[in-house]
């Protein structure tokens, strides 16, 4: 069996001290909260990536800003490797009427405080890790991606 990484990208929105997250429920069962995320697509870039899957989740077209970070995270038990690129940025064009991703069960605006109170319903422990690296100023600028493609 080979090993790679998955390849994610999240979006980090903030209106009002409220962030836009998505109330999902993956093929495991459990209800959890995330950022917009998800995996690239084959022959797709990471910004483009970004702006599909928040579309996709949430109804909003997401306009990122810059690069949070890179985070590496090891899953247990089964030891899959996710690596998500996190954005930060703004949306507007809200269509209601697209259909949400299946998982998708509705994505909801929530404050950094409703989401410290829950972080055992949080998809991973990227999500608060990356609001929290946002909201600390950690950010960069999105020309240090390169697409050679």
């Amino acid at each position: 069996m080979t090993w790679y990484p998955h390849a994610t990208v999240a979006a980090i929105i903030e209106q009002d001290n409220r962030f836009l997250m998505v109330k999902e429920k993956p093929s495991d069962g459990e209800i959890v909260y995330n950022q917009p995320a998800g995996h690239l697509d084959e022959g797709e870039g990471l910004i483009q990536a970004v702006i599909r899957e928040t579309r996709e989740e949430t109804a909003w077209r997401f306009t990122p800003e810059g690069l949070v970070g890179v985070y590496r995270w090891q899953v247990p038990p089964n030891g899959a490797t996710y690596l998500r690129f996190c954005f930060h940025g703004r949306v507007d064009d809200h269509q209601p009427e697209l259909d949400l991703d299946t998982e998708i069960i509705e994505a909801v605006w929530m404050s950094l405080d409703e989401l410290e109170a829950m972080q055992d319903q949080l998809r991973s422990p990227m999500v608060l890790r990356c609001i929290r690296d946002f909201r600390a100023g950690q950010q960069a600028p999105l020309h240090i991606l390169t697409d050679l493609s």
